[in-house]
């Protein structure tokens, strides 16, 4: 969310209804450097339950196992109906981009919303910031069409429009919020700071989110952090 809620930005383009009416969308319920994959500054260790990438499809780091189960059921079910795709581990606060064959384009750190759940309160895209109290300050999780669009200020990645929830390069905001030093930092646990929206280093937008999503649509996985991973997503029991 970048100023009063999402009066005044542009809404996405005709054609994202299109897309959306032929394929029935609806919700379902870094580390080293790899040839052809885009890097950001490393993000911060996997704190949840993970394994080595033995396989290389994550870049050859330690990914939690929401995401190698998220990732993997999209690749073999096809949920994502062959469009680019990012997965968020809000956990991790680690934001990875897929193209529409589940290719790795790179990996990211990111800042999510100040508090931990898993929904949006109704309503909030419609509302001033300054009414938004911390509480209520949430990256909900979920499926989501995204495309790109702008704000008063920049293009970004339109996640849930109604819900003026976006990705977008890391805003300078307030000097005492320090969010590139969050960004920056070792662990994910200081990285907690927008009103909902996902915040990620310019370059990793630039040159992995934004070429991904020109001129098409695609999906977005955000991660739950409260509820189970099978509360949210489709995964089966037992995938790896």
């Amino acid at each position: 969310m970048i100023g009063t809620a999402r009066r005044g930005v542009s809404a996405p383009a005709r054609w994202f209804s299109r897309w959306q009416v032929l394929l029935g969308w609806g919700i379902v319920a870094s580390g080293g450097a790899v040839p052809g994959i885009a890097t950001s500054p490393a993000p911060a260790a996997i704190v949840a339950t993970a394994a080595p990438d033995d396989a290389g499809r994550f870049g050859g780091v330690a990914t939690s196992d929401d995401v190698r189960d998220t990732v993997n059921w999209v690749s073999t079910s096809h949920d994502n109906h062959a469009l680019p795709f990012v997965v968020i581990d809000k956990v991790n606060a680690v934001v990875l981009a897929f193209d529409g064959s589940g290719n790795l384009r790179g990996r990211a750190p990111a800042l999510l919303g100040m508090a931990r759940g898993d929904a949006s309160v109704p309503g909030i895209g419609q509302r001033k910031l300054a009414t938004i109290t911390p509480a209520e300050r949430t990256t909900p999780a979920g499926r989501f069409q995204a495309s790109l669009g702008r704000d008063f200020e920049q293009d970004i990645l339109w996640i849930d429009y109604d819900a003026a929830l976006s990705l977008h390069r890391v805003i300078k905001g307030r000097r005492v919020d320090d969010r590139a030093g969050r960004l920056a930092s070792a662990t994910p646990s200081d990285n907690r700071i927008s009103y909902g929206c996902v915040n990620v280093p310019p370059g990793f937008y630039d040159d992995v989110v934004k070429p991904l999503f020109t001129g098409t649509v695609g999906i977005v996985y955000i991660l739950p952090e409260v509820n189970p991973l099978r509360s949210v997503f489709a995964v089966p029991v037992g995938a790896n």
